[in-house]
């Protein structure tokens, strides 16, 4: 990332972190906060969390890499998700899968260049009615067709 992304990263943290002012029982608030805003925990975040928290390195590592919420890479301004649910498996979510790497020139676990999109697939969203499903953000697109992809998508500024 840029300088100036970095300047940015470090007044975010340092701004999530004055919250807390050292509550080592909050860490993982503290990381869920600073993926929150910055959609992605880099290497100096997780280094200042350790010494204001006072928590070992190691331990914020731990917990970083237990729960998926968490990236240690740059994520893009939406996160696309598509179910592959047996539902929407069978109502064809595999097609919209592949409209969408196709659209985004991603597979699932990367980034667009321009860090507007990420792509990613879970096994159920739990709407299984509406398959299949595609969340973008946090909107979802159900009953969805593989020709209405592009569209949706292109429908994010």
């Amino acid at each position: 990332m840029a300088t100036d992304d970095s300047e940015v990263n470090v007044k975010k943290i340092s701004h999530v972190l004055a919250k807390y002012k050292g509550e080592s029982n909050l860490l993982i608030q503290v990381l869920l906060e600073l993926q929150k805003e910055l959609r992605w925990l880099p290497k100096e975040g997780l280094l200042k969390i350790s010494q204001e928290l006072n928590v070992p390195l190691r331990q914020v590592y731990h917990a970083v890499t237990f729960y998926k919420a968490f990236s240690l890479v740059p994520k893009g301004k939406y996160t696309v998700t598509v179910c592959m649910g047996t539902a929407c498996h069978v109502r064809g979510s595999p097609r919209i899968l592949d409209r969408v790497e196709r659209t985004l020139g991603i597979n699932p676990g990367e980034t667009t260049a321009d860090f507007k999109f990420s792509l990613e697939t879970v096994n159920c969203l739990g709407c299984c009615a509406m398959g299949p499903v595609m969340v973008v953000g946090d909107i979802y697109h159900g009953k969805l067709s593989p020709d209405q992809v592009k569209w949706t998508l292109d429908s994010y500024d």
